[in-house]
């Protein structure tokens, strides 16, 4: 399966660096419906048979231009929303508090999943919601899948599960509004990820260096 990951279009949250994670969450900006309305264009060399959103606003805004365009119906699934902040929700992520949420989460895509958001989810819960997904995507016989989600969750799922993605390089590299990362894979045999923003992806240790996870949640 064909596997498109796309951040949702921007927020007032966004805007303003908050962790923004609890549903239903804000709506999209001007920019963002922009954003949202020239996702159809963008993908316009995807043959998308399925087309998913989170149980967030912001994502199923997002999503609606391109399922009207190709008359897809949008399937509403909570495990792929943001990574709950619990505690940290609403916070600048460039506090403290926020940039100890990013290396929560990271860890998480690292191993260590028995890490816990300050009341929130553990990363085994956080991975688990969104590999089911994933699986029901997969099990459907979709050959290409487009997930609109939220940029951490994202990466750091796609850091967990693609063997040529370490954390390092999803760290590094925070995604744009309505930015979108492909994989191919399957849950049984795994998952590659070909092309991150449009660039091609190298193999895992040979992304640049490292660098500190920037990108509030949302």
């Amino acid at each position: 399966m064909r596997l498109l990951l796309v951040r949702h279009g921007e927020t007032p949250s966004n805007v303003d660096h908050l962790l923004d994670t609890a549903v239903p969450g804000p709506a999209l900006t001007a920019l963002g419906e922009a954003q949202a309305a020239a996702l159809p264009g963008a993908l316009a060399d995807e043959d998308i048979e399925a087309l998913y959103a989170s149980t967030l606003l912001r994502t199923q805004l997002t999503a609606a231009p391109l399922a009207a365009a190709r008359g897809l119906p949008l399937i509403v699934r909570d495990g792929i929303r943001e990574l709950s902040a619990g505690d940290l929700e609403m916070l600048p992520g460039a506090t403290p508090e926020g940039r100890e949420y990013l290396r929560t989460v990271f860890a998480w895509a690292a191993g260590d999943t028995a890490l816990r958001v300050p009341g929130g989810e553990s990363g085994a819960e956080a991975l688990a919601r969104y590999d089911a997904v994933v699986a029901e995507a997969a099990a459907s016989g979709a050959r290409t899948v487009a997930m609109i989600s939220h940029g951490a969750a994202i990466r750091v799922w796609t850091a967990a599960r693609a063997d040529n993605v370490d954390v390092a390089f999803a760290a590094a590299r925070p995604l744009a509004n309505t930015g979108v990362i492909v994989l191919e894979g399957s849950p049984s045999d795994g998952w590659k990820a070909l092309a991150w923003e449009g660039a091609t992806v190298e193999p895992a240790g040979e992304g640049g260096p490292a660098g500190e996870p920037v990108q509030a949640a949302g």
